[in-house]
């Protein structure tokens, strides 16, 4: 039975190209090696002295410039071809991380992390567009799966390297190595994967696409950004909110938090590629189990209510991990599949963008609701901002019916 269960396991990654196996391999260095990322603030203000406001402001610009590179990456992906954005974003990006320790002034510092963001984050969208070009579409679901996998175990890795390198060399160090990690993950892609020309244009076959003139007369595709501007909203709640309430209220030690992240990694590296390859083969409807688990995340956040016992943090995250699971890998493949041919970059551009503008103002609205209401009022309303995010998805479902 074991046996079986591995080699089903096993299977999942199969069947998927060279290029895909390296652009998971440079996403892996590159997502390891954002490491300054979760000590930034902390530079910021241990090392740099500046105040909580200032800091609040580098990290808007910080959100802003990500908003903007996303934007710029997808146009020019179909402008100019992902490939040559790629390798022009994370080359560029790694130069820029190495300047950017010597600027120490708020202004400077502003503007600095405002360009190496519009640089840094225009890789997303080219890369995104990428697998859709190097993934055969009957695997494509699993191969943005599986970078998301290599996104996962970077993440995984990078803080806990960082750590060790601040310890090493001091946050000097973190930027050095965090701009290497940049330029010697695009120089292997660049050593092993060949450009993929542009096939000339034919009509995309996938039953959900309408060919449309322009992104911003795409009504569904609007709808749907909606909805996963929404669920983001709610997800960044784990990496925001959550961390402090376990703490304040449970009482709960940094490590014991850590091992309720890893609990959510673990959880995604075992089962999220066979659920994938297990719904692909079954031909599920891929709007409805993003229904399901955008309902399975606000779910999560009704049962944190229930605070009278810790062990409901675990239930929380079992539930989160799921419905992150089921919503996240077919959300990217619906974003790429709703594209007309040359139309892929602006697409996944707006997708990107909605993370982006829900990573700002997740932590912000959180927070404040947090000030003056409390933790319970928070959980209520993103359970009800992620009901809004459901009903968004199903409205889709229905406008999608309407034009089949």
């Amino acid at each position: 039975m074991l046996q079986k269960a591995f080699q089903r396991y096993i299977d999942s990654f199969r069947g998927f190209s060279k290029e895909i196996w390296i652009l998971t391999l440079v996403t892996f260095i590159n997502r390891a090696g954002t490491m300054v990322l979760p000590f930034l603030s902390k530079y910021l203000k241990e090392d740099l002295h500046f105040s909580y406001g200032q800091v609040g402001w580098v990290m808007v610009c910080f959100g802003l410039g990500s908003m903007i590179g996303s934007w710029l990456g997808g146009k020019l992906s179909d402008k100019v071809g992902f490939y040559k954005i790629m390798i022009f974003s994370l080359f560029t990006s790694g130069v820029l991380i190495f300047c950017i320790q010597f600027i120490t002034s708020f202004i400077g510092l502003c503007l600095g992390m405002f360009v190496v963001m519009i640089v840094a984050d225009m890789f997303r969208p080219a890369m995104y567009v990428s697998l859709g070009a190097y993934a055969k579409p009957e695997n494509r679901t699993r191969a943005f799966t599986l970078v998301r996998l290599a996104v996962n175990l970077g993440f995984a890795a990078g803080p806990a390297l960082g750590g060790l390198i601040i310890m090493g060399m001091g946050y000097k160090g973190l930027f050095w190595i965090d701009g290497l990690s940049c330029v010697t993950a695009i120089l292997l892609f660049a050593l092993l994967v060949k450009e993929k020309k542009k096939l000339p244009y034919e009509e995309n076959k996938n039953s959900e696409e309408v060919v449309v003139k322009s992104v911003f007369k795409d009504a569904p595709f609007w709808v749907f950004l909606l909805g996963s501007y929404l669920t983001a909203m709610v997800f960044f709640q784990l990496f925001t909110t959550m961390p402090l309430y376990q703490s304040e209220w449970y009482h709960i030690s940094e490590f014991q938090i850590g091992l309720l992240m890893s609990f959510n990694g673990l959880i995604i590296f075992f089962l999220e590629m066979p659920m994938v390859n297990y719904f692909e083969r079954k031909n599920v409807n891929k709007l409805k189990i993003i229904i399901w688990g955008t309902f399975l995340l606000s779910l999560s956040y009704f049962v944190l209510l229930i605070n009278v016992w810790v062990g409901i943090l675990v239930i929380s995250m079992f539930l989160i991990t799921i419905g992150e699971m089921l919503n996240f890998p077919f959300s990217n493949t619906f974003a790429m599949s709703r594209a007309p041919k040359g139309h892929e970059g602006r697409y996944m551009a707006l997708y990107t963008i909605s993370f982006s503008l829900a990573h700002i103002t997740s932590a912000k609205l959180g927070l404040e609701i947090i000030a003056r209401f409390g933790y319970q009022t928070n959980w209520m309303v993103m359970g009800f901002m992620g009901l809004a995010a459901c009903f968004s998805f199903i409205t889709l479902n229905r406008m999608l019916l309407r034009y089949k």
